[in-house]
């Protein structure tokens, strides 16, 4: 079964995904004129927009908070540590080329929600369901989608749990029991509350867990302030095999860095999608703009963040994966933890709070995480039942919701590698599904891009 499984995730996850994530990104940016530089600060405005209706659907500013969220994860920390393992100081540019191309495809996949968004009770949604059905003209294909995303959500639930109640139970010696049962306590009552409670939520809880986060990062990097030019320099060399140590890994130094790029920030996977079409905003462009602003966020100052620390304090190891042999040994006590990179990164500055900050930040992470895993996987079910028998919609989200909150208990004490692969998987099929569909749309993007324009 593992077996299969992992041939499966290596197939879905093949480098003509990566391409096309890619490539569509870059298609895009052309497509809108690089929008993601030329309306920079509509971006910004556009995050603080005023909702249009009253009391239907959820701002802006909530929307992207629930999407920065989803993108905000454990990823954010170990994902780049690991990238800087596998790939040097170079991924991180890599990082940040996916980031600038992925920011134009969160644009037109966000814009696209929101043109065919459908009206429900609780609000509106959304998603690459609705413009497979209303766009493409294809409800089982919009039925599939919602179907993989309601499982992918369940199985990425406990492994993200499993990384929390693992921190926890490292740092503070905390039963992972416990830490399961609080999480899903936590879980339980914003999620009960609907789509507004998970908003209100989100606005509070994500720019806090960002910024902080980000906030502590700048001081560890600048007690290490006169190592930055020399960092800065070493991302750029390493990004094109010009440094002599690390120019046998070139190959690896991309794809781990376009690889967790892809993983951190989402764009083209439908998820941001998902979200953007709850919000109320005057004109469908204007949360296409706010959405690519989230996937800066996330990649140019979280994940960078996180690598900024490690490489300014040194405390990190470099790994050919094709012989295993050790390139740079700067941190030889933590061998391949790579979740132990960040933890003496801060140690570096903050001796011994360096475990304690990791698993809080973790704590956040997970938490926001999860919520916005449920508000995708209760939109797809509102998808598969709007205007149809609403006992058995809600019905469905009473048994999701006890869905969810088991997985949550169940991820955190028992580790699963191959419910981690499945989830892949689920999520893979997501991007492949989403980006075909959007370049087939993209079109109305560019269309209310244009008229959008006309009016700032």
């Amino acid at each position: 079964m593992e077996q299969l499984v992992s041939t499966l995730n290596n197939i879905v996850w093949n480098p003509a995904l990566v391409v096309l994530l890619l490539g569509a990104g870059l298609y895009f940016s052309v497509r809108t004129r690089m929008v993601q530089i030329r309306r920079f600060r509509l971006m910004l405005r556009s995050l603080f927009g005023k909702k249009k209706g009253e009391g239907k659907g959820i701002s802006s500013f909530e929307a992207f908070c629930i999407a920065l969220s989803g993108r905000v994860g454990t990823g954010n920390i170990v994902g780049v540590a690991t990238a800087i393992a596998f790939g040097g100081p170079g991924a991180v540019f890599w990082m940040w080329v996916v980031a600038f191309f992925g920011a134009s495809t969160a644009f037109v996949e966000s814009t696209l929600s929101q043109i065919y968004k459908f009206s429900h009770a609780s609000g509106y949604r959304g998603g690459p369901f609705s413009f497979m059905e209303n766009g493409l003209g294809k409800r089982w294909l919009g039925v599939l989608f919602a179907l993989v995303t309601l499982l992918s959500c369940a199985f990425l639930t406990t492994v993200q749990s499993n990384g929390a109640s693992m921190a926890l139970k490292n740092s503070f010696t905390l039963s992972p029991l416990v830490t399961g049962i609080g999480l899903a306590v936590l879980l339980g009552i914003v999620v009960v509350g609907g789509v507004h409670r998970i908003a209100r939520v989100a606005s509070i809880v994500t720019p806090f867990m960002a910024f902080g986060y980000i906030i502590l990062s700048l001081v560890v990097v600048g007690f290490h302030i006169q190592e930055v030019p020399a960092v800065l320099a070493s991302i750029v060399t390493n990004a094109f095999g010009i440094n002599p140590v690390c120019g046998g890994i070139l190959g690896s130094t991309i794809a781990m860095g376009v690889k967790r790029g892809i993983f951190s920030n989402e764009a083209g996977q439908g998820t941001g999608a998902i979200v953007s079409a709850a919000a109320d905003v005057d004109h469908p462009a204007q949360q296409g703009l706010a959405q690519a602003f989230s996937v800066y966020v996330d990649t140019l100052l979280v994940c960078t963040s996180t690598a900024l620390m490690i490489l300014c304090s040194g405390t990190y190891n470099i790994i050919d994966s094709s012989t295993g042999a050790m390139l740079v040994e700067n941190a030889p006590e933590l061998g391949n933890n790579y979740a132990g990179f960040t933890q003496s990164a801060v140690d570096s500055v903050f001796a011994g709070f360096g475990s304690q900050f990791v698993s809080i930040a973790m704590i956040f992470f997970v938490f926001s995480t999860i919520m916005a895993y449920y508000f995708y996987a209760e939109s797809s079910i509102l998808y598969l039942f709007h205007d149809k028998n609403s006992r058995r919609e809600r019905m469905s989200i009473r048994v999701l919701q006890a869905v969810m909150l088991a997985a949550v208990v169940f991820g955190a004490v028992r580790e699963a590698d191959l419910v981690w692969q499945i989830g892949d998987i689920g999520v893979g099929l997501m991007a492949w599904g989403t980006v075909i569909t959007i370049l087939i749309l993209c079109p109305k993007a560019i269309s209310a891009l244009k008229e959008f324009e006309m009016t700032k």
